[in-house]
């Protein structure tokens, strides 16, 4: 079957000698590791398969600026090509990426060159190397991962080329996507975009809908010469994408703006929004006032909440109060439990990570980088890699699908990237009904009709056709209906970007052209992104954290917690200015740390994060950096590696229950054994590793934890919340356990478990709760309930898998990463672990 580039003709590899992997990486399979079964392409969007294919023509590439880059490497999943007809890059960097997991804490420089492809800027070739033209001024050759490295003359031509490249490396996803992101733009009540993408129907959007995003477009316009500047790019990409396609006479629909526009409010719904639980959180404190009675409900409320912790980690020193709750709270509505019907927002997944070394902690005296999003395993993976040069662009990195720039990634002297943040942009307002139905309601003394927003149609072969549309109020769509104290009101969503999200443009501007010079102008241009995302930054002297978003500043007597009374009294004020962002260059640790933990001190919690107590996933980090040795890429590589494979809950957890397991006797020999296997496996390192591939985790500690762990989590709150247990379940999960989508132990009931087993021993303990939850205060009660869990787990195993506890295991296979969408059936041991990274350290800079 033809290749999606060249028609059929014969491959041209590019040779470079500057960190070219040894040959074992060349194309094979490294270890065996990765499993692979393909199925037929007609499993998804056949009618794309025919538009994959094009040929190189003769062409050489533009030279690069220089690079200040001492070591530059890379890693995205499965591979770069992400057509229906697949090819040695289908699949190559999958490989790579799984052989690297096994390896645990122990990587080495020669495994980062084995395991990671180079990242050069720009790509060197010889006289004679072929690439293609797509038009005049635009060169794009390939290199042998087969990432595009595209140089143009100008900026437009730059753009120009990047959209053809995305047209023919992402141009499934492209199409599969472009209904879905106007969903997101738009915050359709009930519809998930990516689950959309996924589903085989077809979104057409409405006149209302492209008007909205068109909205956006006459924003950049009145931004002058920036303005201007942006709309150049946009076209350019446009056109690229455009001339993709009419070169294979594929007829679909035009790509203009408003594509770049809902694919940009696609990456700021889906990855940069948090927030929108509080009517769940209402719920739930009604039921806990039904239980409890008001003082006790509203402190165990609190405690659970952690909205504050002073023992969770943070990522830079110093205070940034934000979000912060208060005493009194008049603007804000308890729901009714049980009353609301219709669809609350999607909570997003966390799973980004950084790690950034400074040059006192460094050997080379320069920075070092690790760092990535982890957008998920998908196929075609949501990311493209590309290289853009000319015309002001100097930049590596990850490319999303409609949008013009590289958005994380590498320039000559330094390198950025980014982690979900958590920042609350998202809120829910109770909206009191008036005029005798349920499409009008209060607002500053009036009684406003809500409006009807037609979207569009979602068509299905063989089915008929759905309209959506949605109602909105003053603040936003409206999600559904509840009661307060048994009245009716409607309740509606604000998200702080929405119809702005093209707005943010500017700072990856500055950043792919080079217009970031140091730490602290990236700091300030950071400051223009209105998505909720942690950035990090470093370049051969300076490492440094920026945590973005458009922030509202809410009314004083308001719960951020809880919904808020619509009626316009309480009313987001204002944003968040810059000097109340939380940020830092150069901590005195020498040391930034990120992983989807809080940003720094006072930093409030979203109303959707019950996590941020003192047990986070970025403890692994910080123990495997810990001790002030000086540090290596090679080094911080595997502590990213480590902690990849690591169970949170025994590394962090279990040595507070065994605590309390020891303070007396256990109930049985074959629940002692049973933690014995637990203590062995936490001394080994805690892994969950299938080091051998016969679909079983190695350690049988593992079982024993897996079996144990929700009998215990329960075990602690049952004396207090009793049968409201499973509701706060509902809220956050006990744990994140190791799955197939690799994201593990972002939230759960850790924190909630260490702190309290630690105040019941008596122990030093910021923060601490209102009351004791295990046995209800009751030492061995407490002793008694989880040596319970832990015995019946035993005897579970015991019937499910034999008498002998060493031959316990859990299953391995179960917890394999799969790449969503079902054509790729691929599969790579569980890690967690960014899907794009990057691996780099510089050695000069621009200037000297």
């Amino acid at each position: 079957m033809p290749s999606r580039r060249r028609g059929g003709s014969r491959r041209v590899r590019l040779r470079r000698r500057e960190g070219r992997p040894p040959p074992e990486c060349r194309g094979g399979r490294p270890s065996g590791t990765l499993r692979a079964v393909h199925r037929p392409a007609a499993a998804v969007a056949v009618t794309l398969a025919a538009a994959l294919a094009f040929a190189l023509v003769p062409g050489e590439a533009a030279p690069p600026k220089r690079d200040f880059a001492a070591a530059a490497f890379t890693i995205l999943p499965p591979g770069e090509n992400g057509a229906l007809t697949f090819d040695r890059h289908t699949t190559d960097q999958a490989k790579l990426y799984d052989a690297l997991t096994p390896l645990r804490g122990n990587v080495t420089a020669r495994d980062i060159r084995r395991l990671f492809k180079p990242a050069p800027l720009g790509l060197s070739t010889n006289k004679g190397s072929k690439g293609e033209h797509p038009r005049a001024g635009v060169t794009v050759v390939r290199d042998r991962f087969d990432v595009a490295h595209v140089s143009g003359k100008t900026q437009a031509a730059v753009a120009f080329g990047a959209g053809w490249v995305t047209a023919a490396d992402r141009g499934l996803l492209l199409q599969l996507i472009r209904g879905p992101a106007r969903i997101a733009a738009l915050d359709v009540p009930g519809l998930d975009p990516l689950g959309l993408a996924l589903s085989g129907k077809t979104f057409v959007p409405s006149a209302e809908t492209e008007a909205f995003l068109a909205n956006q477009i006459d924003a950049l316009r009145a931004q002058g010469a920036d303005g201007k500047k942006a709309l150049a790019i946009i076209n350019g990409y446009a056109a690229g994408i455009n001339a993709w396609y009419a070169a294979r006479r594929i007829p679909v629909a035009r790509f203009t703006g408003n594509d770049v526009v809902a694919a940009a409010a696609l990456i700021a719904a889906r990855f940069g929004a948090n927030g929108g639980q509080e009517v769940a959180n209402s719920m739930f404190l009604d039921a806990l006032q039904k239980r409890l009675g008001g003082a006790d409900a509203r402190s165990v409320f609190a405690d659970l909440r952690e909205s504050n912790d002073a023992e969770t980690p943070v990522t830079v020193p110093g205070s940034f109060p934000y979000e912060l709750p208060t005493d009194e709270t008049p603007g804000s509505v308890v729901i009714d439990d049980g009353s609301f019907v219709g669809n609350p927002p999607a909570q997003p997944t966390f799973a980004s990570n950084a790690l950034l070394v400074g040059a006192k902690r460094s050997k080379t005296g320069h920075p070092l980088f690790v760092a990535g999003p982890q957008v998920g395993y998908f196929f075609p993976q949501f990311f493209a890699e590309m290289d853009l040069s000319g015309g002001g662009f100097a930049t590596r990195g990850a490319v999303f699908p409609g949008v013009p720039f590289v958005v994380i990634g590498r320039g000559p002297d330094f390198a950025w990237s980014a982690t979900s943040s958590q920042a609350d942009n998202t809120d829910l307002f109770v909206e009191t009904l008036c005029g005798g139905d349920d499409r009008h309601y209060e607002y500053r003394g009036q009684c406003l009709p809500m409006e009807r927003f037609f979207a569009g149609t979602l068509k299905s072969a063989g089915s008929p056709d759905e309209q959506v549309a949605f109602l909105e109020t003053t603040h936003g769509p409206v999600i559904g209906y509840a009661t307060v104290k048994g009245k009716k009101v409607a309740i509606s969503v604000q998200r702080s970007t929405r119809g702005r999200e093209i707005l943010s443009f500017k700072p990856f501007y500055e950043l792919n052209t080079g217009q970031v010079t140091s730490a602290r102008q990236f700091l300030a241009t950071m400051g223009g992104v209105e998505f909720g995302f942690n950035w990090f930054y470093a370049d051969d002297r300076d490492i440094a954290f920026f945590s973005s978003g458009r922030l509202p500043i809410r009314a004083p007597g308001t719960d951020p917690a809880l919904p808020t009374l619509g009626n316009g009294d309480y009313d987001w004020r204002s944003y968040l200015l810059y000097v109340g962002h939380a940020r830092g260059v150069d901590p005195k640790s020498g040391v930034i740390l990120n992983w989807n933990n809080k940003p720094a001190a006072n930093v409030g919690a979203a109303d959707s994060n019950f996590s941020y107590g003192p047990v986070q996933r970025v403890n692994l980090l910080s123990a495997a950096l810990a001790g002030g040795k000086k540090q290596t890429l090679a080094t911080v590589v595997s502590a990213m590696n480590q902690a990849a494979t690591q169970d949170l809950r025994v590394m962090r957890v279990w040595p507070i229950i065994r605590e309390v397991l020891d303070t007396g006797p256990a109930p049985s020999a074959r629940a002692e054994a049973a933690a014995g296997l637990v203590d062995d496996w936490r001394a080994a390192g805690g892994s969950r590793i299938d080091g051998d591939l016969d679909g079983k985790v190695d350690a049988p500690g593992a079982a024993v934890l897996d079996a144990a762990w929700p009998g215990i989590s329960h075990a602690i709150f049952a004396p207090v919340l009793g049968p409201l247990v499973p509701r706060l379940a509902a809220l956050m999960g006990e744990s994140e356990d190791a799955n197939s989508g690799g994201s593990s132990y972002e939230s759960g009931w850790y924190g909630y478990i260490d702190k309290d087993l630690r105040t019941l021993l008596g122990k030093q303990v910021r923060d601490p709760f209102s009351r004791r939850y295990c046995g209800a205060g009751a030492l061995q009660t407490c002793r008694e309930s989880l040596w319970e869990s832990i015995d019946a787990a035993a005897a579970s195993l015991e019937v499910s898998q034999g008498p002998a506890p060493s031959t316990w295991r859990s299953d391995a296979t179960a917890e394999r990463i799969r790449f969503t969408s079902g054509v790729l059936q691929d599969t790579m041991r569980w890690t967690n672990r960014p899907t794009f990274q990057q691996v780099m350290s510089f050695s000069g800079h621009r200037g000297g």
